[in-house]
């Protein structure tokens, strides 16, 4: 992309856009409780989480309810209104005591759900209980590290779920934080060790020569040798899934952030260089990088929220002035069109912040819909753009 393609975010408010962000989550506040939302909209509208056999409507479970949490973090922290600090500290106990109970702890997402749900409350309000469960969270993510690759199982249960063996995503990347923290909090290192060599072999593995990424990529169980990249989410193996695509840039960052590996920081421009070469007239990518403007196909607009995080981030680890501001230049242009043109604002009835994002689109699930994750993603690049000096809870130690 050049300067001139760059365009000007024109009459871009960060501040209108919160505005209407704070009145979004109000509303939800009063909708859901301390219950949780269901991962995706359904015709534009948050419906509550469905009911399993065991729990009831609006229960914890599912990799996602921690982004419904994280807005109110934001919410706090940019207004210091004591509505959200409360609605916040409210959903403490229920991580806590999911964690307590083994409540679907068999995923990597572990990370984000007690990233959000656990590190930023104990930030803010220094809940032991919040901490405890972040550092529950924690050991139950060390149990997913198989050797001897030193991966991460992305899913199942590693000693009972042999289709899912040896599987790693790369939305794995944005967990690993969550073991930097715990290792700091426990002066503990293989917390620390655990996660620079699973990111090492995504580094080496799901990135690839050409700067795409695979979303998953299986090791083999007993011997540790990379077997091959697939996809589950993406349009094919040898596509590449925006959001995919987006964790990397971020990811890869704030593995940088967390270790000064200088490897981690060139990977994370690899994976920004390809986003940013790939994207239609506007500036929010369609749901894999293979499709652009003409294509017919849907966008992603959590990719772009997540991406423009990760642009944001690494723009915090470069030297280069003039890399750094062609970083936030992008990733404010992404924003700016997503406060413009994609907000559930423009649907009468919708609890999105954000509309026209894709969940999983080979399973048509949450396609052209608002999504908890792009939502807290499009309020976290907000909250960095009208605040650069915010800490990310991503960077926690």
């Amino acid at each position: 992309m050049t300067d001139t393609d760059a365009g000007a975010t024109g009459d871009f408010a960060p501040d209108a856009a919160l505005h209407r962000a704070f009145e979004v989550i109000d509303a939800n506040i009063e909708t859901f409780g301390t219950r949780y939302p269901a991962d995706t909209t359904t015709g534009s509208v948050y419906p509550l989480r469905p009911a399993t056999a065991d729990l009831p409507a609006g229960s914890n479970y599912g990799w996602t309810t921690s982004f419904w949490t994280g807005q109110l973090w934001l919410a706090y922290q940019l207004t210091g209104a004591e509505r959200y600090r409360a609605a916040g500290v409210a959903q403490i106990d229920s991580f806590a005591h999911r964690v307590e109970a083994e409540i679907d702890l068999h995923t990597h997402d572990l990370g984000f759900l007690y990233t959000l749900g656990g590190v930023a409350p104990w930030l803010l309000t220094q809940d032991e209980r919040a901490r405890d469960g972040a550092l529950a969270a924690a050991d139950h993510l060390m149990t997913r590290v198989m050797q001897p690759a030193g991966i991460v199982q992305a899913w199942g249960d590693p000693a009972g779920d042999p289709a899912e063996r040896g599987r790693t995503i790369i939305d794995s990347l944005m967990n690993m934080p969550l073991l930097h923290w715990a290792g700091a909090q426990r002066d503990d290192p293989r917390y620390a060790r655990a996660a620079v060599a699973h990111v090492s072999q995504l580094r080496d593995h799901i990135l690839r020569p050409d700067d795409t990424t695979f979303h998953t990529f299986y090791w083999d169980p007993v011997t540790g040798e990379p077997l091959r990249g697939t996809t589950q989410q993406g349009y094919a193996d040898d596509s590449c899934w925006a959001r995919g695509q987006a964790w990397g840039v971020y990811g890869f960052a704030l593995s940088y952030c967390h270790t000064r590996d200088e490897s981690f920081l060139v990977a994370a421009r690899r994976c920004a260089r390809y986003y940013l070469d790939h994207l239609p007239a506007d500036q929010v990518a369609y749901w894999d990088l293979v499709f652009t403007d003409g294509s017919g196909q849907p966008r992603d607009t959590s990719a772009a929220s997540v991406a423009a995080c990760g642009l944001l981030e690494l723009a915090a680890w470069e030297q280069d002035p003039a890399e750094q501001q062609r970083l936030r230049a992008a990733a404010t242009r992404m924003v700016a069109s997503l406060a413009e043109h994609y907000t559930g604002a423009a649907v009468p009835g919708s609890n999105a912040l954000l509309l026209h994002g894709v969940y999983d689109w080979p399973s048509g699930v949450g396609v052209d819909e608002g999504n908890l994750w792009g939502d807290y993603y499009y309020l976290e690049a907000l909250t960095r753009i009208v605040r650069p000096d915010w800490a990310p809870y991503w960077r926690a130690a």
